[in-house]
């Protein structure tokens, strides 16, 4: 693992394991950082619990989910899965349900995110959109229609 982080964690990855609830988790390697950072406060509204070169704890409607640094992963068996992929988590969606999917919409596009698809009502009884965001992973936010 190659760290490059330079100031001391908000605590230590043991304890932050251990603290994690059961359930689904999400982690998602990218290349950088900074701007899937930003784009999870900015784009998404996600509250960034902790961040460094290395690694960010982020918090969005509720739940925590990761960012590693692909740097960080060296010893990973993750990174051959990494290597040389143009876009990651293909045929993923990062389903946000919850979320404005206007609001998000409107976000992404004003910091010059791809909207795959704009904010629309489905016959399954959300209304959503496709935002791409840093490294190709594609997050839809989703919201109940009224009946």
């Amino acid at each position: 693992m190659a760290m490059k982080r330079t100031k001391a964690p908000w605590m230590k990855a043991e304890d932050f394991g251990r603290a994690l609830p059961r359930g689904i988790g999400v982690n998602l390697l990218v290349s950088d950082m900074q701007a899937m950072e930003a784009f999870c406060r900015d784009v998404l509204g996600a509250r960034v619990i902790y961040a460094d070169e290395d690694f960010a704890a982020i918090e969005l409607l509720g739940s925590v989910f990761m960012l590693h640094a692909d740097h960080s992963y060296l010893d990973n068996p993750m990174t051959g899965v990494i290597t040389g992929a143009e876009t990651r988590g293909a045929g993923i969606e990062l389903r946000l349900y919850g979320a404005d999917p206007d609001a998000v919409e409107a976000a992404a596009l004003e910091h010059g995110y791809i909207a795959l698809s704009g904010a629309v009502d489905k016959p399954h009884g959300l209304r959503e959109c496709y935002i791409v965001g840093p490294d190709g992973y594609v997050f839809v936010p989703s919201a109940a229609l009224a009946q």
